[in-house]
């Protein structure tokens, strides 16, 4: 079986390259600007470009106004928005709507009740990930990219009602074994391809992509 992976937080052509010719299915820009993989639609827009359409761009946002979508999505074309903050189901349904793009809802895990908030989402988004939520007791901890994973028996045998993706201290050398615990059918990683906050790692995606196609 091969999952279908996304390679998120992407600021360089190199290394959107790499996640396109290693065979991502999503690639991920993020807007949230306290985030080290933070990049401006019109740099996204460069980065794009040379994207196929076989590949899904994705557009990363923390609880962002209506306007302040307007002006991403004006700037460079996405085919999802990623939600990856607070955002009720409310305020998801309304996004969806009025963009009129699909929407992956984040959830952030750390034991079993985290995931039935997800039921909550399953009417609204088209998708959901969950993520590792990330302890109070972290400064400075981001919505996501923190290099943490939870307990992914969590998911075994879970059946959800939309496609979702498994995210959180995802990396090449365990990659195989989280998809064989959780069942995921997809795969988002950002700091396990990475040398450093932000700075992806050609190899490492490449060697991420590989361990999705031998699962």
């Amino acid at each position: 079986m091969t999952v279908s992976a996304k390679i998120c937080g992407l600021k360089t052509p190199k290394t959107v390259a790499a996640a396109v010719a290693g065979g991502a299915s999503l690639v991920g820009f993020n807007f949230y600007a306290k985030s080290p993989r933070s990049v401006d639609p019109a740099t996204v827009k460069r980065l794009a470009a040379d994207v196929p359409t076989t590949v899904r761009t994705v557009g990363v946002i923390v609880d962002e106004n209506d306007a302040r979508i307007a002006e991403i999505l004006g700037a460079c074309e996405l085919d999802l928005l990623q939600l990856h903050g607070h955002e009720t189901p409310e305020r998801v349904a309304q996004i969806r709507a009025r963009f009129g793009k699909q929407v992956i809802k984040a959830i952030p895990v750390s034991d079993a009740a985290d995931l039935e908030r997800a039921a909550a989402y399953e009417d609204v988004a088209d998708y959901l990930m969950f993520d590792a939520k990330p302890p109070k007791s972290m400064a400075n901890a981001l919505p996501g990219g923190n290099a943490l994973s939870f307990d992914w028996t969590l998911l075994a045998g879970r059946r959800l009602q939309r496609p979702w993706l498994l995210a959180g201290g995802l990396t090449p050398d365990n990659l195989i074994e989280a998809v064989r615990i959780s069942g995921a059918p997809m795969v988002d990683v950002s700091s396990g391809v990475e040398d450093r906050p932000g700075e992806k790692n050609i190899s490492k995606i490449k060697a991420f992509l590989d361990a999705s196609r031998r699962i």
